[in-house]
């Protein structure tokens, strides 16, 4: 690669293509010319060694256990800031001035509401409908209510879209979560910040008073900014493609909910949920991990990191810290296994 140039040899021939270096990471060979060249294509399924786009938003160094948001490393964001600040910093490429957080989060909160029709939706799911599956329909249907902003083209209503999207997807969580449980709909309120209003819609009830406890609130935060973005995973890229054809970003977003849904991908964490509540205690734990070792047993262990580090997720250190803070806060003993 001398001269930021690559030789590829295609039946006795050499071809250069040019090298482009990334700020951080390694470099990339801009084959984009390859096919017009020499007539072959390449074969990488998978994209283990294919970059898709240029970017700017998160890096990813599975060897080294990185993740950075625009620069900045996913533990200062979790120990320093909250979820919406994460918002701001993917979305706009800075952190936040005071001024620009106050009025992000206003716009944010402004937006929690969905249209009252739509709650007539959730009549017509079943109540033991998978959550994804609720989630799916629901986002993409935003489309038919908000048409002030699905036009791609204009700046403003991508912005809109956007945190349209970032407000409404907690409540039609929450509102998927009181269904499945037959409880009713409880509504956003503008005075709590966004992980408490999220745990206020899943957990209060009509009949009394829910005070948000302040420990949970930020574990749930954190648990937000850790899934903020993840570089081009699989749902990522099934919004870019889906995105590619003109659709409107909630169709392209209930597209990217569709794949998070597959076990291999965010349905992995649903997978290590079912394995917890399988093993049931701490006194079956040695019986799960022998069955783990016998090759003839088709148990498998499922975990919560990602394949992608090598070394250690970033974010397993984060979330063992505020695990640790929420077993204190809930009186649980803190069992070293």
């Amino acid at each position: 690669m001398a001269e930021n140039k690559a030789k590829v040899n295609v039946g006795g021939a050499d071809h250069e293509f040019n090298v482009l270096e990334g700020s951080v990471g390694p470099s990339v060979v801009n084959i984009s010319s390859l096919y017009k060249d020499t007539g072959m294509f390449t074969y990488d399924p998978g994209f283990t060694s294919t970059a898709s786009c240029e970017s700017k938003i998160t890096y990813i160094d599975g060897d080294e256990g990185t993740l950075l948001y625009r620069g900045y490393p996913i533990d200062q964001l979790a120990d320093h800031g909250d979820f919406l600040e994460s918002c701001y910093l993917l979305l706009y490429g800075e952190l936040p001035t005071k001024s620009q957080k106050e009025d992000f989060v206003e716009r944010v909160t402004y937006h929690t509401m969905i249209h009252e029709q739509m709650s007539r939706f959730f009549s017509g799911y079943r109540r033991d409908a998978h959550p994804m599956a609720v989630m799916c329909g629901t986002v993409g249907a935003l489309a038919a209510f908000y048409h002030d902003s699905t036009d791609i083209s204009d700046p403003h209503q991508r912005m809109v879209a956007s945190l349209r999207m970032i407000a409404k997807m907690p409540t039609i969580a929450a509102m998927a979560y009181k269904y499945h449980v037959g409880q009713p709909f409880v509504y956003p309120r503008n005075d709590l910040d966004y992980a408490a209003n999220f745990l206020h819609m899943c957990f209060a009830v009509p009949c009394e008073d829910y005070k948000v406890n302040p420990i949970l609130a930020r574990a749930m935060d954190r648990i937000f900014i850790l899934h903020a973005d993840h570089e081009q995973n699989a749902s990522t890229s099934t919004v870019r493609l889906a995105g590619s054809s003109g659709a409107n970003p909630f169709a392209c977003i209930a597209a990217g909910i569709a794949c998070l849904w597959g076990p291999a991908h965010g349905g992995a964490n649903e997978a290590a949920l079912n394995m917890l509540s399988e093993i049931g205690s701490v006194d079956r734990i040695p019986e799960y991990v022998a069955r783990a070792k016998d090759k003839n047993d088709p148990f498998r262990l499922m975990g919560f990191g990602h394949r992608v580090y090598k070394n250690y997720d970033p974010r397993a250190k984060i979330m063992q810290k505020t695990c640790h803070e929420v077993l204190g806060e809930l009186g649980i003993k803190d069992d070293p296994l």
